[in-house]
């Protein structure tokens, strides 16, 4: 048996356009089951336990902005956190994918819905023959968000077999927070683009060369094109 697992996340909100947020933003992290991760899961929840975080839900957003469990922590204990999180990522068998709108060219949800489902369906009709080549592909979603668990079912039950859908807590999977630091980290990209970076994002990550050379290109290895 062939199991393909893709976890999802976003970033926005289905409002009116503002400011503060200015896209919205759906990442899919795809697995095949034949390639282990549990290894490198392991290795990191022991780096994390060494910094007394057992069971840590890593949460990227947060991180950044210094919110929730982070808001007392020191910007160098933060950015041990998210290191070790990328590490991981670059360091397991996955590959990711963005669906990006900007909020201010769509008039309601229903328009912003329509271009997200038309992107989502034209990657997997284009990737077509690497989804049946498996026997199961399994989409995992926090259910977050109502207008993406519509996208996810329609687009996924109208072009693939037999698409099975589970309802995910984020702290149960290190690949779910891996959607989630990769969708945090395509909204700092957009928003390095277009001069939109938060004094929050400008400190963390210490300068816009090492922001890209750091982050946003190795990543971007794993991206699936």
């Amino acid at each position: 048996m062939k199991e393909l697992s893709i976890f999802i996340d976003e970033s926005g909100d289905f409002g009116e356009y503002a400011a503060h947020s200015p896209y919205y933003i759906i990442t899919m992290v795809f697995h095949d089951q034949n390639s282990d991760v549990q290894p490198a899961v392991t290795k990191l929840n022991q780096r994390l336990s060494y910094l007394n975080l057992n069971d840590l839900c890593i949460h990227t957003g947060p991180i950044i902005r210094r919110e929730e469990i982070y808001a007392g922590m020191s910007i160098a204990e933060r950015r041990r956190i998210f290191n070790k999180m990328v590490a991981f990522i670059r360091q397991i068998d996955i590959r990711y994918k963005c669906f990006c709108i900007e909020k201010k060219h769509f008039s309601d949800v229903i328009e912003a819905t329509g271009k997200l489902s038309r992107q989502i369906s034209r990657f997997v009709n284009d990737h077509y023959d690497e989804f049946l080549a498996f026997d199961d592909v399994k989409i995992y979603y926090d259910n977050g968000q109502v207008e993406v668990s519509k996208i996810l079912s329609s687009v996924f039950n109208a072009l693939l077999p037999n698409p099975i859908f589970r309802k995910v807590m984020p702290v149960e999977y290190k690949l779910f927070q891996a959607a989630d630091l990769l969708c945090t980290m395509e909204l700092v990209r957009l928003k390095l683009i277009n001069s939109q970076l938060s004094k929050s994002e400008i400190m963390f990550f210490g300068n816009i060369r090492d922001l890209k050379k750091n982050y946003l290109k190795p990543l971007s290895k794993k991206e699936w094109s």
